[in-house]
């Protein structure tokens, strides 16, 4: 029995150094692939580490706190080295301006856009922040190429539409000198030149303001309150004309940034241009909505419409549907809307009246919350 039990003990002390022997086998193979996922993972590192020391880009690492955990070198170089450890509102408050633009913020001298990415495991985020200030530049200039480029294409339409009232007021003005002229007659022949006169200096002012452009302030807008002094404008013009006014106002106290002399004169051209164009009994209508991040104000009236092929042209220069028009109201207003980073949109089928609808990005109080 001893003999046995011997036996099948150095069987089992056999079986175990053969075990023993595997399991150090792949334990030894289990680390080599440690080993060299390691080596990977500290390879690829050392790449993002270098990639992110040589992107012109700024990355900031904030934790869940929105404290700043690390930035690579663009970053320190945007901020000043001391963000580390700073909370990100902060740091946002002493360098950042925001702009009109929807995600650009001013940084000294330099306009930068911005973007957040969550970071799934242990929360936190990235901030890009990337420096746009020659793309700014850029479409300025195309912008501004773009007016002269217009303003070129229109000189000989410029100079057939001076020319109509200009020649209608020296005629009226030849017939004031006709001799025994009665003083009814030289009053009309004198309102009549004077009529031409003030329609051949707004046509003037149209077109300084078209080829300057517009030049946008800083105030900040109060949706609601712009819509009243709109309305209030032009509601004894509406029931003069005998049109129903109605105004729609959901802009839930919605700021937006810029200039309140230049969105009202867009605003009101858009409204003159729907009390032109509906007959008496019709209805207009201004309204004001949030959509997300923007504001949207539309004139919606119960005209004719605009036909299919004049929809493709009704925002460029002098053209217009009106034989007493400038053809530039809607080119302005179109000009405002793009100064103020938003744009205009036209709704109109043919028999059914139209909708222009001005849409402008709403100021989220300096842009920040997000980052705070």
């Amino acid at each position: 029995m001893f003999n046995q039990v011997s036996a099948e003990l150095t069987q089992a002390y056999d079986a175990l150094q053969a075990r023993v022997a595997s399991l150090t086998e792949e334990l030894a193979i289990a680390n080599g692939k440690l080993r060299r996922q390691f080596e990977e993972k500290e390879a690829l590192s050392e790449r993002l580490s270098s990639l992110l020391d040589a992107l012109p880009a700024g990355v900031v690492l904030l934790d869940v706190n929105a404290v700043v955990v690390a930035g690579n070198p663009a970053a320190l170089v945007m901020f000043g080295p001391d963000i580390v450890g700073r909370h990100w509102g902060d740091v946002v408050r002493d360098h950042l301006e925001p702009t009109l633009t929807v995600g650009e913020w001013l940084l000294g001298n330099n306009r930068v856009s911005m973007a957040e990415s969550l970071i799934a495991s242990g929360g936190g985020k990235i901030i890009l922040v990337h420096d746009v200030t020659e793309a700014h530049r850029m479409q300025t200039e195309l912008e501004r190429s773009q007016r002269l480029a217009a303003m070129g294409e229109m000189a000989a339409t410029l100079a057939h539409q001076l020319r109509t009232p200009l020649a209608a007021a020296l005629l009226h003005t030849a017939n004031l000198a006709q001799p025994g002229l009665s003083d009814e007659l030289r009053a009309r022949f004198s309102a009549k030149a004077g009529s031409q006169l003030r329609r051949l200096e707004r046509l003037i002012q149209d077109v300084l303001l078209f080829a300057r452009g517009e030049s946008i302030g800083r105030d900040a807008i109060d949706a609601g309150e712009l819509l009243a002094e709109v309305a209030q404008t032009v509601e004894p013009l509406m029931r003069e004309h005998g049109l129903a006014f109605t105004v729609a106002d959901a802009c839930a106290g919605a700021i937006v940034v810029g200039s309140r002399k230049a969105l009202f004169g867009a605003l009101i051209s858009l409204l003159e241009n729907a009390m032109q164009a509906t007959p008496a009994g019709g209805k207009i209508c201004l309204s004001g909505n949030c959509r997300d991040d923007q504001l949207a104000i539309a004139v919606h009236d119960s005209g004719p419409g605009i036909e299919r092929t004049m929809q493709a042209r009704i925002f460029e220069p002098f053209v217009t549907t009106r034989g007493q028009g400038t053809g530039l109201g809607l080119a302005i207003a179109l000009g405002v809307a793009r100064a103020h980073g938003g744009g205009i949109e036209l709704f109109s089928q043919p028999g059914a009246g139209a909708e222009f609808v001005i849409t402008l990005p709403i100021a989220v109080d300096h842009g920040m919350e997000s980052h705070g």
